[in-house]
């Protein structure tokens, strides 16, 4: 399991930033009333980037479309085929964490080019 390393107190305050792992993958960490919640950093719609999102209680909405999610869950409240990856947070030491799973096996040129046809972003 690899960890995200977020650093801080969420308690400081609120707001949204982009972290970059050792791997290259980028998460959005959002603090909303004093916990950390991370998530992809693109909206699974049209891409549009969430840390510029408007956070109302725990539904997240996309600045680009309005795109509505549940922090808590993933759930896309406006589309329910949709659905937003979220990362379990735990304190670990003096500091807090979030998992966010293996690295992912590298793909091949083909398997990125079949990918990027069915529309996934490889």
């Amino acid at each position: 399991m690899t960890l995200l390393p977020l650093g801080g107190d969420p308690a400081a305050g609120e707001g949204a930033r982009v972290l970059r792992a050792e791997d290259g993958r980028t998460f959005a960490v959002h603090v909303v009333d004093g916990s950390y919640l991370v998530t992809d950093p693109l909206c699974p719609h049209n891409k549009g980037p969430l840390v510029e999102g408007q956070v109302d209680g725990a539904i997240l909405r996309c600045p680009w479309h309005w795109y509505r999610f549940d922090l808590a869950t993933g759930d896309c409240l406006t589309q329910p085929a949709l659905r937003l990856r979220v990362y379990p947070v735990r304190r670990d030491g003096d500091g807090w964490v979030a998992e966010i799973g293996e690295t992912p096996v590298a793909m091949s040129l083909s398997q990125r080019l079949r990918a990027h046809a069915r529309g996934e972003t490889p």
